[in-house]
């Protein structure tokens, strides 16, 4: 899976532009919870190449950029919580998933 880093606040302008083309994904990941290690692993295994053609997927280690992390939850409207999954279109947070309700199928079958 080829993830886009999400490091530089100025991201989240970009993120929000490239949400009215096609869906963004955010996952906001803590590299020091089993939690989080296990809901990483099982949605890097059920990504398909084909998925980016109309999903972005972004990745924040939120250990080392957590006012992005927090900004994401304000910009958003979401709580904040690791792991979690947050789905942007149109530049509004339309689905999130958090710990291991993080779920690809849910993801994919999500019709916007």
């Amino acid at each position: 899976m080829n993830w886009n880093i999400l490091n530089d606040v100025k991201q989240l302008e970009l993120i929000d532009q490239e949400s009215h083309s096609k869906l963004v994904l955010i996952l906001k990941h803590s590299t020091r919870c089993s939690i989080s290690i296990t809901a990483l692993g099982r949605f890097e295994r059920s990504w398909k190449e084909s998925d980016s053609n109309f999903i972005k997927p972004y990745y924040l280690d939120l250990l080392n950029f957590r006012d992005i992390s927090n900004l994401i939850a304000n910009r958003y409207h979401v709580e904040h919580q690791s792991p979690q999954i947050l789905l942007i279109n149109k530049g509004i947070c339309v689905f999130s998933q958090t710990h291991l309700d993080i779920s690809y199928s849910d993801i994919i079958n999500l019709k916007l």
